[in-house]
């Protein structure tokens, strides 16, 4: 049976991850503008820190939803 709280955890994880992706693409010339031989500006450098962060954190809330959702569909289809 469907879990609807489950298919809605689904669609929002996913859209946080790309939220936080879309946020990383909004800074790309930014860091595609970046001399070769200059230090990096210190609020590029918070700025990737931040996004990193939460694009991390949203992917790996996905990918541990996901991997839930398996770990389920596999046990009921054994039991």
């Amino acid at each position: 049976m469907t879990d609807v709280n489950e298919t809605r955890a689904l669609k929002a994880s996913f859209r946080g991850a790309l939220d936080t992706g879309r946020s990383l693409a909004e800074i790309q010339a930014r860091v595609d503008a970046l001399d070769d031989h200059a230090d990096v500006d210190d609020g590029l450098l918070d700025d990737l820190a931040r996004l990193t962060s939460a694009h991390a954190v949203a992917s790996a809330a996905l990918r541990g939803l996901v991997d839930t959702m398996r770990t389920r569909r596999a046990a009921g289809a054994s039991a």
